[in-house]
């Protein structure tokens, strides 16, 4: 019987990649020259570091343009609310969302029911799986879930018939 998997993976290597093109970037503007600016990653989380809330805010638009720059979608990221740290300066969490939650996975399937179309969807973890009988059937889905507005980004893998 057909099926696909529906998931969200974010590419570590191409975060990584982001991250060290934004390094470099910091090192060669004007305007950072003399900051103490920086961007790393521990894990599934990003620590920003800015001298005020003007870097702060330029930060965060570099991560969005690398991100896209590389192909990882910047809606991955979950911004949490700047805190002060030492010396002045201000200091943001960045999550990178891996994995579809209940509650997004409950919103695919919801809309997979209600489009009438013959599949059926079942959620499996951190992903969920669609299975039909026609190929047809399960491309419609994809298209139908590529229309729907969800707060991470999701790949459609495993497309087997």
């Amino acid at each position: 019987m057909p099926s696909f998997d529906i998931v969200s993976k974010t590419d570590m290597a191409e975060v990584d990649n982001a991250l060290a093109g934004i390094s470099r970037e910091i090192a060669q503007r004007f305007d950072f020259k003399g900051s103490s600016c920086t961007v790393e990653r521990k894990d599934e989380t990003i620590t920003v570091l800015a001298d005020d809330d003007s870097k702060l805010k330029q930060l965060q638009e570099l991560l969005k343009v690398y991100f896209t720059r590389r192909n990882v979608d910047p809606k991955a990221l979950d911004y949490k609310p700047e805190e002060r740290a030492a010396g002045d300066s201000l200091r943001q969490l960045v999550l990178i969302k891996q994995g579809i939650d209940k509650d997004t996975a409950k919103t695919l399937v919801k809309a997979i029911k209600d489009s009438k179309i013959k599949v059926q969807a079942s959620i499996q973890g951190d992903e969920v799986r669609v299975t039909g009988k026609k190929r047809d059937e399960l491309q419609e889905t994809i298209a139908l879930l590529k229309k729907i507005e969800v707060d991470r980004p999701l790949q459609f893998l495993n497309f087997r018939d």
